[in-house]
């Protein structure tokens, strides 16, 4: 056997074993996004054997097991990514913490009293086709005023995109609050989202831009814990959160702490916003 056909043997067979670790990596995420918890523990384990440097797959193996409750694992995980990148860990720490503190804290009616450094981020939903909002985004608004009026000096961002007969949500939200007091200069307006991921990314910087260090979202009670999750993941701390509640019924439909099956949106949205790439 030639030293040439010896060298073309060894970059073969670890071009394999890197295809099938990004096989492995790819239908993880699969598995997870259909909720086969297991299944994706089980493949990205696979993927993790294949490719043992790979940030990405160590990360998604502590999150997966995390989301499995298979504590050994996430430990194991945990420590070899710390090993190879402390930074990367942190911020899989911080995003596990967000997700176990959003499960067992319950929607809250109230506003919060915070100052300029504290950004009030209204989350857009969906218009009906002429652009008009729907009854669902003016609870929201109507939250959003009483929290506005809480923290008169608090800067407002408005996020959503999605247009409808050329108006996007946030557009919507901005006149809506216009024609209620709120003065033009203090509304903030992010037209590009699409999902709550989206508006967590394009919002965190633009309430940077304003001088926020801190964030109060406004949402619906169904959505406040997974909306909290992605701004804490996407770097702005939230200091508080004010659900738009209709009834007392909603509330306490909310406020038992949820299941790991009830968690999987969270962590599917916070690897997202955390920036793992979606496959290899």
């Amino acid at each position: 056997m030639t030293a040439a056909f010896c060298l073309a043997l060894a970059v073969s067979t670890t071009a394999t074993a890197s295809a099938s670790a990004a096989d492995l990596f790819n239908s993880a995420q699969g598995r997870f996004a259909a909720g086969d918890t297991r299944g994706a523990l089980a493949d990205i384990g696979g993927a993790v054997a294949g490719e043992p440097g790979d940030t990405n797959a160590l990360a998604l193996q502590a999150i997966y097991a995390d989301a499995a409750g298979d504590l050994i694992t996430r430990e194991t995980a945990l420590a070899r990514l710390g090993a190879m990148d402390g930074g990367m860990r942190a911020g899989v720490d911080g995003m596990l913490n967000a997700i176990r503190i959003a499960s067992f804290t319950p929607p809250n009616p109230l506003p919060a009293i915070q100052g300029p450094s504290t950004a009030i981020i209204v989350l857009g939903y969906g218009l009906l086709p002429d652009g008009a909002m729907r009854p669902e985004l003016i609870n929201r608004l109507q939250a959003a005023l009483v929290q506005s009026w809480a923290s008169p000096m608090s800067p407002i961002i408005v996020t959503g995109g999605n247009p409808q007969n050329g108006i996007t949500e946030a557009a919507a939200m901005q006149g809506w609050l216009q024609s209620h007091g709120v003065p033009a200069q203090r509304i903030h307006p992010e037209h590009r989202a699409g999902s709550t991921v989206g508006n967590a990314l394009n919002s965190v910087p633009l309430a940077r831009s304003l001088g926020a260090g801190g964030a109060i979202i406004v949402t619906s009670a169904n959505h406040i814990r997974r909306a909290t999750v992605d701004f804490n993941v996407a770097g702005l701390p939230v200091v508080g959160a004010m659900s738009a509640i209709t009834s007392a019924g909603q509330l306490i439909a909310e406020v038992m702490p949820l299941t790991k099956d009830q968690q999987l949106g969270m962590y599917r949205d916070a690897i997202r916003v955390f920036g793992i790439p979606a496959g290899y």
